[in-house]
């Protein structure tokens, strides 16, 4: 294709700001085609949805934001690359805020934001005519002179502006406060927003007359599970635990995609990095993807749980059995992801109140100093390891978490 656009489209991705962003490289790409094509039906939400993130026909875009979560961090990718190695193109492309059909501009242009605007096709003109300047040999120099004026005021403001909005950044910078928990997260602050993928189980049943788990989506159809499939709950800990990395992502001005387990693509899953939230037993996405490999979740023949340690150290035990109902335990572990370059992290816990510990205790400065100095750090950042907690409980809330078993990965 020799269109001009097809070619600055080409530079794009080629970048260093999305040629590491397969996916990104992707979307952008198809919505550009789209355009050219002059094809705007087959840029909506549900077709990028299928054609591009291979959902099925027809999928609920309402319970799955990954186009939506994309397309935001596809225009930041456009953003930076017009701010510093695109700056001397002579075209720009922007992905409207609520569509997803690029606009094509000249870079001096003004950037119109209505609703007229967001219709520009690439080849479409917009006369001179349009723009009321005054003529440069106006007799009357009146008009002018308001104008000078009106410009020099609004450059002053614009330059008070600017040095207020400097000041309360630099402030702000000042008071973030530096939390300590950087050496676990510091891989999911930066780059391509993690995907977080909390316990999505399956259940039969009505809450009038009783839920009963699902253990795996091929056993829905049988007789031992009658009913109408369920899979929308999830536990109270993997609910609080999913606030508590909201609260630590905003802290670091980071975002994230959270995804329920099964709505999870490995497509995806492959190219970023990961978190899990919750048992294995209620998050499909982690029983397809075992990710640890030193500790794991099994139930014994009255369908409890205990950590199975599979390659125990001298003095460990082989299994973390609880002795009380206010006894627990959970696995916290940051390991290689899919691929090399990303990063896994792991909260499971025996219960949902487990798994609200594990995570909590990976936002506790004081717990990740802990890991730090027995584990170590390798680039600002916590080497690979897997761990075990032993939680103290109180009326379900959790009190105390120790380790009491860490394996360097």
């Amino acid at each position: 294709m020799d269109d001009p656009h097809w070619a600055l489209a080409q530079r794009i991705v080629a970048s260093p700001h999305l040629n590491t962003s397969p996916k990104l490289c992707e979307f952008f790409l198809y919505v550009v085609d789209c355009c050219l094509r002059d094809a705007p039906n087959e840029a909506t939400e549900q077709q990028i949805g299928v054609h591009v993130f291979h959902r099925t026909p027809g999928y609920n875009s309402s319970d799955d934001s990954i186009v939506r979560s994309q397309a935001r961090l596809l225009r930041l990718k456009l953003a930076a690359y017009f701010a510093s190695e695109g700056s001397s193109e002579e075209t720009v492309v922007e992905i409207p805020k609520g569509h997803y059909l690029p606009v094509f501009r000249q870079a001096h242009a003004a950037v119109n934001h209505s609703s007229q605007s967001l219709s520009i096709l690439p080849h479409a003109h917009v006369s001179s005519e349009a723009v009321n300047h005054p003529a440069a040999d106006d007799p009357d120099p009146q008009p002018v002179r308001k104008i000078a004026w009106k410009s020099l005021a609004a450059a002053l403001l614009c330059l008070f502006v600017g040095v207020l909005s400097g000041v309360l950044l630099d402030r702000r910078l000042q008071s973030t406060p530096q939390t300590g928990i950087e050496p676990f997260w510091k891989p999911f602050f930066s780059g391509d927003p993690p995907l977080i993928i909390y316990s999505n189980p399956l259940f039969k049943g009505t809450p009038y007359t009783g839920l009963k788990l699902v253990p795996k989506a091929s056993m829905a159809d049988s007789p031992d599970y009658p009913g109408i499939p369920d899979e929308t709950y999830t536990g109270t800990g993997e609910a609080t635990a999913i606030y508590e990395l909201t609260r630590i992502f905003d802290n670091h001005h980071a975002d994230f995609t959270l995804k329920r387990s099964r709505l999870v693509t490995w497509d995806e899953a492959k190219l970023r990095n990961l978190v899990f939230v919750g048992a294995p037993s209620q998050n499909g996405a982690l029983q397809d993807l075992p990710a640890t490999t030193d500790f794991g979740i099994v139930l014994d023949d009255h369908d409890k749980g205990y950590i199975l340690n599979q390659h125990p150290h001298p003095g460990e035990p082989s299994t973390f059995i609880p002795t009380s109902e206010n006894d627990e335990y959970a696995i916290i572990a940051s390991i290689p992801g899919i691929q090399p370059d990303r990063r896994t992290a792991v909260f499971t816990g025996l219960t949902t109140n487990g798994t609200q510990a594990a995570v909590e205790y990976a936002c506790g400065p004081d717990n990740i100093g802990q890991l730090v100095k027995r584990i170590g750090q390798t680039d600002g950042a916590i080497k690979p390891f897997e761990a075990v907690l032993h939680i103290k409980l109180s009326g379900g809330v959790p009190l105390r978490s120790d380790l009491v078993a860490i394996h360097l990965r």
